[in-house]
């Protein structure tokens, strides 16, 4: 059994790599192509090494689009969507965790039931309240309409369960600490790895959607960067190289922050599972 356990773990370890290497192609051939030309792109064989031509794309990308606009826009509205899911979803969590109230339970199922619902169901509805509030083609209309989440409800009132002892927070009234006192001083910092996995969650959502912005917005210099990117797009000479390094722009700010806050997700994600 020892002499197996070796070639076990180096079969584990080759299986890994071979994902690993699986999932990183995609990224690998959309930086290189960020490099190339239509042409080169488009020859046989393709281009495997990086190229020179990652400047002249950059320039069709900037000639054809707003695309710098489109990428404050991004992150402005990504930021915010990921500040009032935290907001608004920790207050919701730790009221549904450690406070009773009349139909609590109705109203944590009414929450989990809308979890059922395909999110194409809600594109008419979100359109018709947006237009009605005169919110269309402004971003306030992607970030306010999904700021209380039953998915970070959820995640936060699971992790409020398990994380805030109702006896510490007697203690604090009993010293006359007020509830928003409880709430900023000692919940949001016991809170704090289910913050920072929703936090990544929601700011990954909101970068990437597409729907939300193709529904609500209108004019080119309003749009955010994936609907940008596919206004590239056209049935006929469509520009790879540009689009190829738009997208690995888009995508750049997100593996730098999987990489600095993977372990933050995995700790948020896990936490409460062993105890």
């Amino acid at each position: 059994m020892k002499a197996t356990q070796p070639m076990t773990r180096m079969a584990a370890y080759g299986l890994v790599g071979i994902g690993a290497a699986v999932m990183l192609a995609p990224f690998y051939v959309m930086f290189v192509f960020a490099t190339h030309s239509r042409a080169e792109i488009f020859s046989l064989p393709p281009p495997l090494w990086f190229g020179s031509d990652l400047l002249a794309n950059l320039a069709i990308l900037t000639e054809r689009l707003p695309f710098w606009r489109n990428l404050g826009w991004s992150l402005y509205v990504a930021l915010m969507s990921t500040a009032l899911t935290l907001l608004f979803c920790s207050m919701a969590g730790y009221a549904f965790a450690c406070f009773e109230f009349r139909f609590k339970k109705a109203l944590f199922a009414l929450v989990l039931g809308t979890m059922l619902l395909p999110s194409f169901m809600n594109m008419i509805p979100t359109f018709l309240i947006m237009d009605a509030l005169g919110w269309i083609d402004t971003h306030r209309a992607l970030y306010i309409p999904g700021a209380a989440s039953a998915f970070g409800i959820f995640l936060m009132r699971q992790f409020a369960v398990s994380a805030v002892p109702p006896s510490l927070l007697e203690a604090a009234r009993m010293d006359g600490c007020g509830e928003w006192g409880i709430y900023w001083r000692i919940v949001l910092p016991l809170m704090r790895p289910a913050l920072g996995t929703l936090g990544l969650i929601t700011f990954i959502a909101s970068w990437n959607n597409f729907i939300g912005p193709l529904v609500v917005l209108r004019s080119a210099d309003n749009y955010t960067l994936p609907l940008a990117l596919r206004s590239l797009q056209t049935t006929m000479n469509t520009e790879w190289g540009a689009l190829m390094a738009g997208s690995a722009i888009a995508t750049i700010p997100l593996l730098v922050l999987f990489a600095l806050s993977s372990r933050q997700l995995i700790a948020g994600l896990t936490a409460g599972a062993v105890k």
